[in-house]
Formats: structure tokens, C-alpha cells, sequence
């Protein structure tokens, strides 16, 4: 998503307002658990004060995450409210921990931004909602078990039940 300065610029005052559907598959291939994401809607607008460029936008869609128990995908639907600040000084050199941004040439391209805005939401665990999936889920296999916050009975290892035994016999001598 790009706008030229010189659109920007003869806006004066006045918002520029912009909406878009803009693809932003290939974050995608970088190291992050999103599997799937669909083109996103960005709505929003610019405006122009001197060399500084405001740009309020917020972007919509849906990415498709693995499910934290049973790794099926899981559709994630996210909305992202952002402001990025941008200066099209030439003389304008951005720091490490700046939050302005240059413009290169003539061209401000949003694009970057959007995914980045992106990949701050993506959650840190999904879980599906789907029943038949929940039920097919494994909870056990070799050399593990699905535990939960629920209290259980506790089982004893037949290894130590014998030292139990003797727990529950000194218990009762006690309360004699």
C-alpha cells in the first residue's frame, strides 16, 4: 500500500482517507506460527503537517493458527488499531529507538508497517472450539498424559503402595 508525497502534499490540511484490501501472505514464511492469513482490509487516513506524516489506520482479517492441544488449524480473526509517524525530511536519519519513520524518494509505502502491526497480534496460544476436534484430540501416548486443573483421585504408583500401607497403618496407631 503506497501513497506518493505529491498526492499527500496537495491535500494540504485535509485528511487523505484510504481503504484497501492488501495482501500480506508472505509473513507467512517467516518464523511465526500464523499457517494461513487472507488479503486484509486497511482503512484509515493521513495527514499532512510540514515534513511529518501522521497515518491513523486500523487493519481487519482473519489468520489461520495451530491449536495449542491438538495442532489443527484454528481461524484467528484480529483487528489492529495503529498510528505511524513519518518525516519526509532528506535530512531526516532514524534512530534505534525512534518511533519516526523515514520516507523514501517519493513513495510512502505502508506496507511494512501493516505487517508488522500484524505480527504484535498474533496471540501466544489459540485453542479450537470444535467439539468433534476436542473429542478426537489424543490425551495420552507413550510416556505422557493430558492433565487438567480438575481434582482427580489420586492414583498411587503400585511400586509405593506398599509404603502407603504401612502411612495408613502408623496413622491409625496414632489416633488410638
Amino acid at each position: 500500500m503506497k501513497f506518493s508525497l505529491q498526492k499527500l502534499k496537495s491535500m494540504g490540511s485535509e485528511a487523505f482517507y484510504f481503504e484497501d484490501h492488501v495482501d500480506i501472505s508472505e509473513i507467512v514464511e517467516m518464523n511465526n506460527d500464523i499457517r494461513k492469513i487472507d488479503p486484509v482490509l486497511v482503512k484509515g487516513h493521513a495527514t499532512m503537517q510540514g515534513n511529518q506524516i501522521t497515518v491513523n489506520f486500523f487493519v481487519e482479517g482473519t489468520m489461520v493458527l495451530p491449536c495449542a492441544r491438538t495442532l489443527v488449524d484454528v481461524p484467528y480473526p484480529f483487528h489492529v488499531d495503529a498510528i505511524e509517524v513519518f518525516s519526509a525530511s532528506p535530512y531526516y536519519k532514524e534512530e534505534d529507538d525512534s518511533e519516526i519513520h523515514p520516507v523514501d524518494r517519493e513513495m510512502l509505502d505502508l506496507t511494512p508497517y501493516i505487517k508488522e502491526n500484524v505480527l504484535l497480534e498474533v496471540p501466544f496460544r489459540v485453542f479450537s472450539d470444535d467439539k468433534e476436534v476436542q473429542a478426537n484430540a489424543l490425551t495420552e501416548g507413550e510416556g505422557w498424559e493430558l492433565s487438567s486443573d480438575k481434582k482427580t483421585e489420586k492414583k498411587i504408583d503400585p511400586r509405593l503402595q506398599k509404603l502407603q500401607s504401612l502411612l495408613d497403618n502408623n496413622d491409625e496407631n496414632e489416633n488410638r
